[in-house]
């Protein structure tokens, strides 16, 4: 087990699965069509949630799909090694995710027409569910202590790099009209809606027994139950133990783990940082 980062372009990355030369690749030349749709999150922001939805649309609500093909192979993320292979030999419409910050994302990707969804998440939340994934992975550095993951977080020193840096760029295009914004918390308060709102879209119509179909079948508990998704199948080597992609996915549950101290540095942070964006994009706050 390594505890080095890979580093590129000064941001880090997990130490397997991601080659620079691929990264650059990607970058220069991978071409995004017209038809994709593509999945853009932070790490630990409601990511598969959102592609199993997006899945679920596609089948129009019907779950045999996403029962019997593994969540990354449906929607590869595309700087993996694996995740651009398949991509990049796949005909037709793609299922496309990504952790990658706005300046190592696909070029081509700003001058096509593909659907381009973002999903933003409370970043305590991403920073609490952060801490417990990543130390069942071997591939990551592992903090000695939780206060030492928070300062990491904080400073951007993580998977994928800051926080912070990463919405500022991706919200630099949230005017596009091929761009949808939404956030975990109002996904998790009105996910009849915010399915609807995905639907409009992306210029999907569902009956209303499809829809019923795509909630039940993205429900926390039935990704929960449901092997394709919840990372089970996971080679042994990458894992401490059986992974366990979904912990609680409840909105503020960092209140039960940052102490007053950190929950008053980190407001202190995100407003520094985040100050010139504007209030109404951070629905949690």
């Amino acid at each position: 087990m390594s505890d080095d980062f890979l580093w590129f372009e000064g941001i880090p990355f997990p130490n397997t699965g991601l080659q620079p030369e691929i990264l650059r690749k990607l970058h220069d030349e991978f071409v995004i069509k017209d038809e994709d749709v593509i999945t853009v999150t932070y790490p630990k922001s409601g990511t598969n949630w959102l592609i199993e939805i997006l899945c679920l649309i596609h089948s129009k609500g019907d779950p045999k799909w996403i029962q019997s093909v593994p969540i990354w192979e449906r929607s590869p993320w595309v700087e993996t090694n694996i995740g651009y292979k398949i991509l990049s030999e796949k005909e037709g419409p793609r299922f496309i995710s990504s952790h990658l910050p706005i300046q190592l994302f696909p070029k081509s990707a700003f001058s096509s027409k593909a659907k381009m969804i973002y999903l933003l998440r409370n970043p305590r939340d991403v920073l609490v569910s952060g801490y417990f994934f990543w130390k069942q992975m071997t591939f990551v550095k592992k903090p000695k202590s939780w206060e030492e993951y928070f300062e990491w977080f904080c400073q951007g020193h993580v998977i994928y790099g800051s926080w912070f840096d990463q919405i500022h760029g991706w919200m630099s295009v949230r005017q596009k009209k091929n761009f949808l914004l939404l956030s975990y918390e109002e996904l998790k308060k009105d996910t009849k809606r915010t399915v609807e709102k995905i639907c409009q879209f992306l210029g999907k119509t569902l009956e209303p027994e499809e829809l019923n179909s795509v909630l039940k079948n993205s429900s926390f508990q039935a990704m929960r139950e449901n092997a394709m998704s919840n990372y089970s199948l996971l080679r042994v080597h990458s894992v401490v133990d059986v992974p366990q992609l979904l912990r609680k996915g409840t909105p503020g549950d960092w209140k039960n783990h940052l102490t007053v101290a950190q929950s008053e540095a980190f407001d202190e942070l995100f407003q520094e940082k985040m100050a010139d964006l504007p209030r109404e994009l951070f629905p949690w706050e």
